[in-house]
């Protein structure tokens, strides 16, 4: 199926790793331009190498999402290149497992910052150029604003703001033909998934144990098959699919997890 991406303008923030660069590499495989903005430049051209290696077309643009200003300078950056803007995929963020009983309101509010603002930020810093495009937005977020996990109040506080942004720009931009959505991560093993698992005692034993409950062949979800929804949700072959929350998860959040083992 043509998604008829070809030559499009989409931004990925934390596109350079983990589920933002399954998401850049299969948008470059569609014939679309991904502008991969992260605060690492090396893993940034990294990525960008990697995918013009393959016959693709990619940019990338430095910038601490954290920072309003640093936010405004990477859009603007991407608009004076291209002149346009088709597309934004908010997914830069991290569980960094601030808590009730072991967090601050200091740590808290940075959570936030790294986590929810910049979606906003990114959203409305973008719309003027997706409102001449009618473009798409995609925001990336997680099960734990659901679910819960323990020890992550700001993690799961911001998934769950980035679930009601979802909703609430969908309805604010209909009149621009602008569509948003969300695709709800749960378990999904990307470089940052590893690292935190090997933090464990018994790293292997664990991941064991957290496939078990995924409920579809007891595995992980792969960042290729966030990517696959998310490039979907961004073309025009999805034109009348908006403020839904898409879980790609195995059914994970949804299914009883006692049928993993049934």
């Amino acid at each position: 199926m043509d998604l008829q991406l070809k030559n499009k303008v989409i931004i990925v923030t934390g596109g350079a790793k983990g589920i933002g660069e399954g998401i850049a590499k299969l948008l470059a495989a569609e014939g679309a331009v991904p502008v991969i903005v992260g605060r690492n430049e090396a893993d940034n051209l990294k990525t960008q190498g990697e995918i013009e290696a393959s016959g693709g077309k990619a940019w990338q643009v430095v910038a601490e999402l954290t920072e309003p200003s640093e936010c405004k300078k990477a859009v603007g950056a991407v608009t004076e290149k291209f002149s346009c803007i088709d597309g934004l995929v908010n997914n830069a963020g991290i569980n960094d497992g601030v808590g009730l009983e072991s967090g601050s309101y200091e740590k808290f509010m940075l959570s936030i910052h790294r986590n929810l603002v910049h979606y906003y930020l990114m959203a409305q810093l973008c719309l003027p150029e997706l409102k001449k495009t009618k473009g798409a937005i995609v925001n990336i977020s997680s099960k734990t604003a659901e679910t819960g996990q323990g020890n992550t109040s700001a993690y799961a506080a911001s998934n769950g703001g980035r679930n009601a942004l979802t909703r609430e720009w969908a309805v604010e931009l209909l009149k621009y033909g602008i569509r948003v959505n969300a695709v709800i991560v749960a378990e999904c093993f990307t470089p940052l998934y590893e690292k935190w698992i090997q933090t464990l005692p018994n790293p292997k034993e664990k991941l064991k144990e957290i496939e078990s409950k995924i409920p579809l062949e007891n595995r992980m979800t792969t960042a290729e098959e966030i990517a696959n929804a998310v490039v979907f949700l961004l073309s025009p072959r999805s034109s009348h699919t908006t403020g839904q929350l898409i879980h790609v998860d195995g059914g994970y959040v949804h299914l009883d997890r006692a049928l993993a083992n049934a």
